[in-house]
């Protein structure tokens, strides 16, 4: 065998060991993240906020199950989940019993698109068009998921504003529908200046709705959706983020419009017909919201 082949044998096999790695290994290496958040006035105690985003559960996927119960170890002050929960119309008694420890504390949630249908199998290479039609798969049980969360009072901040106690403090709260598929109708407003801590969740991170939170003084803006590209190359990052954020902020804590900070969940779960992460584990974050 000649050099060039030599080398594209070589390839192959980087690729398929590449492929094997993301798909069999990382994609279940579940990971805490933690972020100290300064928004706090001074002197206050510290307030925990565990956000969860894009489980994407399937019913078999009980690994995954057991991980994300064994988060309400950390004794979360507040529970807030950014949507796609579901990948599969069987998927609700699953999703339960990961949350179900959780849903004993304060909470509040927002759906994203594959909360209300099913994943679709396409190319991995549409995510880059800007012009591609969102395509929508069979039914989910959303309204069961809805009614299951309300029942534990927890929140539910589509397209609605709430406020609840947590940790002993009042927290002002606002959400929109997943802007993603066009369902978002924000309920504009000045936030409440008296409350502890100001938060508003999305589940797609779409600029023009994260510019509406900002200027209504929400402080801390929460979403998911991006996976924090699913697959990302050492020393570049994230290749796309599936909306309009800019792809450096695809994951992780940033300052968004001056004053309030922007926290993006890559998420747990993956599209269930592009089962693989690279660079990117599968996560779950605890914001520790600090004193300024």
């Amino acid at each position: 065998m000649g050099p060039l082949g030599k080398i594209a044998l070589a390839t192959i096999a980087v690729g398929a060991g590449t492929l094997a790695y993301g798909t069999l290994v990382e994609r279940n290496m579940f990971t805490l993240r933690r972020y100290d958040v300064p928004l706090l006035a001074p002197e206050a105690e510290p307030l925990r906020v565990l956000h969860l985003s894009d489980l994407h559960l399937t019913p078999n996927q009980r690994r995954k199950q057991r991980w994300v119960r064994e988060l309400a170890g950390l004794d979360p002050d507040l529970v807030v989940v950014t949507g796609d929960n579901m990948a599969h119309p069987d998927a609700v008694p699953g999703v339960l019993a990961a949350y179900e420890p959780l849903l004993e504390l304060p909470g509040a949630f927002v759906f994203g698109s594959n909360d209300y249908t099913g994943p679709v199998l396409k190319s991995p290479f549409s995510y880059f068009r800007d012009d591609r039609e969102y395509q929508h798969g069979v039914d989910l049980p959303f309204e069961d998921l809805r009614a299951a969360f309300l029942a534990a009072g927890w929140a539910d901040l589509n397209n609605s504003r709430a406020t609840l106690k947590a940790g002993g403090r009042v927290i002002d709260l606002v959400g929109v529908d997943d802007p993603h598929i066009g369902l978002d109708v924000y309920p504009a407003g000045p936030a409440d200046r008296t409350a502890a801590v100001r938060i508003a969740l999305s589940h797609a991170p779409e600029p023009r709705v994260l510019d509406a939170f900002a200027a209504d003084g929400f402080e801390l803006l929460l979403a998911g959706h991006t996976h924090g590209g699913q697959v990302r190359v050492p020393g570049v990052g994230a290749l796309v983020t599936n909306c309009g954020l800019d792809r450096k902020l695809a994951r992780g804590l940033h300052r968004w419009g001056g004053r309030s900070w922007l926290h993006v969940s890559a998420g747990l779960g993956t599209h269930p017909t592009a089962p693989v992460r690279f660079a990117c584990r599968p996560e779950a974050s605890l914001l520790t919201l600090i004193p300024r």
